[in-house]
């Protein structure tokens, strides 16, 4: 069940994190869905969109996911992250991010998120494992 709406987390991140990369479609139990308009600051040679923006986004949509179960927490930090690029995502199209939570603990959040060129989201173009620490909230004493 989700504690937070698109809109809510939006308005949250535009005091928290505004520098974020993409806009949120969708959030659901345990699942958040963003899109990425590709500009020319997120290319490499070729034109394709580059690591870093892939492994950016990736963050930016595990985080999204997470907001929605337990609400407005900005110290949630990324504790690792794990990408595999599987193929060149071409610079003509959105980036498309599919997160989905596997776990959801008191202190750890682990989750995956596939990333799809708006092309063809049939085949995805980059997948990551991720987990976020979760800060201790004061109530939890046998953490």
């Amino acid at each position: 069940m989700t504690v937070m709406s698109a809109e809510q987390i939006e308005h949250f991140l535009d005091e928290v994190f505004p520098q974020r990369m993409g806009k949120i479609e969708s959030v659901g139990d345990m699942t958040a869905t963003l899109r990425l308009k590709i500009g020319n600051e997120h290319l490499r040679p070729g034109p394709r969109v580059s690591g870093p923006t892939m492994m950016g986004f990736a963050d930016v949509a595990m985080y999204v996911a997470i907001l929605a179960q337990i609400g407005p927490e900005p110290m949630a930090v990324t504790s690792d992250l794990n990408c595999h690029f599987l193929r060149a995502a071409s610079g003509d199209h959105d980036i498309i991010a599919h997160a989905k939570l596997i776990k959801l603990g008191r202190r750890l959040a682990v989750g995956e998120v596939q990333l799809f060129s708006a092309s063809d989201e049939t085949r995805p173009v980059v997948h990551v494992t991720a987990s976020y620490a979760l800060p201790q909230k004061p109530d939890d004493v046998s953490a």
